[in-house]
């Protein structure tokens, strides 16, 4: 008993001073990563600014959380007054931010598009899509305009900031780069289990792993919390911007980071509750979204991570913009007056046990996926030849699916923004995505890229190879959703058993949802196409008498484009003209172009 008396002593002590010793313990936590944090800034800047970031961000919210939670009450009782007669002046002075918001998006797009005509393009399609939903809302009359002009305002700020602005080019590359890194991880567990060679050969061993990887870090990162801080920051910004019930945003919120059937969990226990157009919002994210597991295996593809990264984001405010223009509020909402939703965390007892649930509930996605893309392949396969044989009944030949749908979605994808030539492969991309799954669109468009990349001619023969990297652009932020036909039943299959009263009214709804979400997709493909800066070729003439012919690139491909543009073959006389006019090595060019690609100077 005596020698138990200091442990006793020591316990009862910790008790009586918890607090100050939890204080005490997080203040040596901080200053130790404080001192950790100078200490490798002090050492390489460069090398550490991306940990600088983290911690700057880090410390921000917290001390804005902490700020709000000591301060805040008394802050918004001493701005009351001001508060009052800003609620006064309002109603005019709203009407002049609108003017100046307008004047100044008007001037900015003749500006802008003066230097590249073909971005109006986009910009028409961009507004013919909105009117299109418009025609197709519910309610014509009860559209609530400040959901959508924030919806589609918010879209093109984001737009803007990722795509012409460079800390925002920036970040999203290094993010997209970092979650390239991250996934390559995935390797260590799939080569253990299946072998290096199959990794290296098959798709299935190869892409699907990642999904396993990357469900096992969401279901850690919801575990700790991290997940429902971001969709409660993101949802409160969209909900006090757009005026829209806190239920139906957090659900399209959380659509950035999960599925369609995912993130209706966020708010089970509210859907029961819910009015028409919530539900058809809550569909409508679903729709316009994808999962991040499945980003993984799209980005394990090769297509472009900051720009999957942008269009998920983009797509939330858009989404639920255009959900309010199909199908407005005409019901009391239970919701409306809400200030937030409460997200649990989940009922694993620890972080292993979350790691292991979010491995094991990837089987049935894996699964899903592969056994969809057998079906849908050898479904497709099976139409093609079916078309192929109908054709040659009268003398049609090469008739398939993918050349029905680049003749009947084309308009759609020039309207997009995609050149007129590339607009048959687009719209091709487009019809696999609607009509199968985007998941097939995906696995086809990366490997026009490889093809782009690898520097292959555009056309063989009357096939072209490769679409631009504007088109290519577009495409992504195109394909970007799971608005298809065979979701329709995985939403209805993922609701129906939440809220099986309600099954009519999810079924009524669902179609309107799929809709919206596929014009989702297209408005932001227009945005792309919009705000696109092409990438400057740079330096031609230094880049060919430098390069190694061996093999070849893009950068090959154009390069040489431009020396057959400059070359000028009269009377059997080879002459070159701008850059390459006083060259040594033209010739030596010229002839090692020849090699690799077709032009008529190379057979002169």
């Amino acid at each position: 008993r005596k020698a138990l008396q200091p442990a006793h002593k020591a316990k009862l002590f910790c008790k009586a001073h918890a607090r100050v010793l939890k204080i005490v313990a997080w203040m040596i936590l901080g200053l130790a990563y404080a001192a950790y944090v100078i200490a490798a800034c002090l050492l390489n800047f460069n090398r550490a600014l991306a940990l600088f970031v983290i911690t700057a961000v880090v410390v921000v919210f917290t001390c804005w959380s902490l700020f709000q939670k000591q301060c805040g009450a008394k802050i918004l009782l001493f701005l009351s007054p001001l508060q009052i007669c800003f609620q006064k002046c309002w109603p005019w002075l709203k009407w002049l931010v609108w003017v100046a918001l307008l004047g100044g998006l008007i001037a900015w797009l003749v500006l802008d598009t003066a230097r590249n005509r073909e971005q109006l393009i986009s910009l028409a399609g961009f507004c013919f899509l909105v009117l299109f939903l418009f025609a197709c809302s519910k309610h014509h009359g009860a559209v609530s305009w400040r959901a959508v002009f924030w919806g589609l305002g918010l879209e093109f700020l984001f737009g803007l900031f990722v795509l012409r602005t460079s800390p925002g080019t920036q970040a999203f590359q290094w993010l997209g780069d970092q979650i390239q890194v991250f996934l390559g991880y995935t390797k260590a567990g799939s080569s253990f289990v299946f072998g290096n060679t199959l990794i290296e050969e098959v798709f299935a061993f190869q892409t699907l792993p990642i999904i396993v990887f990357f469900s096992c870090v969401m279901s850690i990162l919801y575990y700790v919390g991290a997940m429902q801080w971001l969709i409660i920051k993101i949802s409160w910004l969209l909900q006090v911007s757009m005026g829209t019930a806190p239920t139906e945003t957090l659900s399209v919120a959380g659509n950035i980071f999960v599925g369609q059937t995912e993130a209706p969990l966020l708010i089970r226990p509210y859907l029961a509750d819910m009015t028409r157009s919530e539900i058809h919002a809550v569909m409508t994210g679903g729709f316009s979204t994808i999962a991040g597991s499945v980003m993984g295996a799209y980005i394990a593809f090769g297509i472009d991570a900051s720009l999957l990264i942008a269009a998920s984001v983009m797509a939330a405010p858009c989404a639920l913009a255009m959900s309010k223009l199909v199908y407005p509020e005409v019901e009391e909402s239970k919701f409306k007056g809400k200030a937030s939703i409460r997200l649990a965390r989940g009922e694993e007892q620890n972080i292993l046990e979350a790691a292991s649930n979010g491995a094991a509930a990837s089987v049935g996605l894996v699964a899903n996926i592969a056994a969809n893309l057998i079906a849908f392949l050898a479904v497709l396969e099976f139409i093609n030849a079916t078309l192929r044989w109908l054709g040659e009944m009268v003398d049609i030949e090469g008739l398939s699916f993918q050349v029905i749908c680049s003749y009947v979605l084309m308009p759609v994808a020039f309207l997009m923004g995609a050149d007129w030539e590339d607009s048959p492969v687009v719209a091709e991309l487009l019809g696999i995505k609607i009509f199968l799954n985007e998941f097939v669109a995906y696995e086809q468009l990366a490997k026009y890229k490889k093809n782009r990349l690898m520097g292959l001619e555009e056309w063989n023969g009357s096939q072209k190879q490769w679409i631009s990297e504007r088109a290519e652009s577009i495409t992504t932020f195109a394909l970007c959703g799971f608005a298809n036909l065979s979701s329709i039943g995985i939403m209805l299959g993922g609701l129906t058993p939440m809220v099986p009263h309600r099954k009519g009214d999810l079924a009524s709804v669902v179609l309107r949802a799929l809709l919206t979400g596929i014009c989702v997709s297209m408005l932001n493909a227009c945005l792309a196409g919009l705000l696109y800066v092409p990438t400057e070729l740079g330096d031609c003439v230094s880049f060919l008498t430098t390069t190694n012919f061996n093999s070849t690139s893009y950068t090959t491909y154009m390069c040489c484009k431009q020396l057959f543009a400059s070359s000028v073959l009269e009377n059997g006389t080879l002459s070159f003209t701008g850059s390459w006019a006083d060259q040594v090595d033209s010739v030596r060019c010229l002839t090692q172009c020849c090699t690799h690609y077709n032009h008529t100077t190379c057979a002169g």
